[in-house]
């Protein structure tokens, strides 16, 4: 009995720190995305400043979960749930990363107008926190249904993305002069667009918890 409630209070640790991931993840992309539309040097570094706490954390969780495995030998669903929970980790914080990406395009453009407004990106990055947000609530409520709409979101996402690759090349071709600046917009389209295989590929961690069998929700 004593192991059991030991095992409960570190799985709801290993709940919460990836919940805290998450809400870093949505306030770095968040961030990042201000800080290129105001081209805000000054917030983008606060961005790369702080993604060292993303790393600790998932550095904590590879540590509890680590020690459960050795102490606690868990089986079934309790030994899914701390396999869930390495997954869920890595895919934030390379999530994490991408963001952080988003802000370094930033600070290489700085001295630097935009090229024209900014739409799809800003679109884009909205469904994909909302999307990180509704992934780790799917997984902390074991919420399959929620988990499945992760596709229908990166469908949305992958739309966009295609939509701004094409109207880019066609200021690139029709204004030579703005080709360094449009492909840094590509990039930071495609970090986007990464979050959000990510944030599917967490989904499929949340089907996966629940029933022991992992979908491909990124056909």
């Amino acid at each position: 009995m004593i192991r059991r409630v030991e095992l409960d209070k570190n799985l709801d640790e290993l709940r919460n720190l990836l919940r805290q991931m998450a809400e870093h993840v949505i306030d770095a992309l968040e961030g990042a995305v201000l800080s290129l539309q105001k081209l805000d040097t000054s917030r983008a570094q606060e961005i790369v400043q702080a993604d060292v706490h993303l790393n600790e954390m998932e550095e904590k969780i590879m540590d509890i979960g680590s020690r459960l495995i050795v102490t606690q030998q868990p089986v079934a669903k309790d030994l899914r749930r701390i396999i869930v929970a390495f997954r869920i980790s890595s895919d934030l914080e390379r999530m994490g990363d991408l963001a952080l990406d988003v802000a370094k395009v930033t600070l290489r453009i700085q001295g630097q107008d935009l090229i024209k407004p900014l739409v799809d990106i800003p679109r884009m990055a909205e469904i994909v926190t909302l999307m990180t947000s509704e992934a780790i609530t799917a997984y902390l409520d074991e919420n399959t249904d929620l988990a499945h709409k992760m596709a229908m979101d990166d469908d949305q996402v992958d739309h966009l993305y295609s939509s701004m690759i094409n109207d880019l090349y066609t200021y690139m071709i029709e204004k030579p002069e703005a080709v360094s600046q449009a492909m840094l917009l590509t990039l930071v389209g495609r970090y986007i667009e990464r979050i959000a295989d990510h944030a599917t590929n967490i989904g499929e961690s949340v089907v996966y918890l629940v029933t022991g069998k992992r979908p491909d929700l990124n056909m």
